[in-house]
């Protein structure tokens, strides 16, 4: 990886919301509890806002085979999330083993408690962007295409999915719980060769990826 790569990397990174020290957070006692939502956000106060709430461990989805990385949940009830996530690329899929990036950010509206294991996530949805490291990826078009032949990056990419997951609670003195995901996303270039070429099926456009996530529990 070179150092024109390193320095992309790095600003992606830096990109994450800093801003995360500046939330305001509502009370650990939510008010108006909901029977079937039982999220409350634990708040860290102060630079603890910059520890990772969870870890997540993820299985394609345009971001390499297997990317793992941490995250933070923010808002009342946890419904943002916003997740860095570091993958790979087995040589047998392209010329050499490569790295992935993906910043990631999800909104989690809903969840349904069914007892006090079990909670459900019957939707959720976001958008993230994924760039690769190696030298055959570019950002702009490269001098020796014609003019606008290729007009799009290889090397960075914008997704959009949904998706669903089951949690199971432990609330023990370290996990919250342990979640178990599935998403369906697409990129802006599948929508274009969809809109463009009619003999392209949905299959063809939508990616498919599954996951695991474990939420960390506050320290008391």
């Amino acid at each position: 990886m070179n150092w024109s790569t390193f320095k992309y990397l790095l600003t992606l990174l830096l990109a994450i919301p800093v801003n995360l020290l500046a939330i305001t957070d509502e009370p650990q006692e939510v008010s108006d509890t909901k029977r079937w939502d039982k999220r409350i956000h634990l708040r860290y106060e102060g630079w603890e806002r910059m520890k990772p709430t969870h870890v997540k461990m993820q299985y394609a989805g345009g971001m390499g085979v297997l990317s793992t990385g941490v995250g933070w949940d923010y808002g009342k009830r946890r419904q943002w999330e916003t997740d860095v996530l570091l993958g790979y690329l087995p040589a047998k899929y392209a010329s050499d083993f490569l790295l992935t990036l993906t910043v990631k950010q999800n909104y989690i509206p809903w969840s349904m408690s069914f007892d006090k294991h079990w909670a459900l996530e019957p939707f959720y949805c976001g958008m993230y962007l994924t760039t690769i490291a190696g030298e055959e990826f570019w950002k702009k078009e490269p001098g020796r295409y014609p003019n606008r032949y290729y007009n799009f990056s290889t090397k960075i990419r914008p997704y959009i999915f949904i998706g669903q997951r089951m949690n199971f609670n432990l609330k023990n003195s370290i996990v919250q719980h342990i979640s178990l995901f599935y998403e369906v996303s697409t990129c802006e270039l599948y929508i274009i060769s969809k809109a463009t070429n009619r003999s392209l099926t949905m299959r063809d456009v939508l990616r498919f990826s599954f996951g695991a996530k474990v939420q960390l529990f506050k320290n008391k």
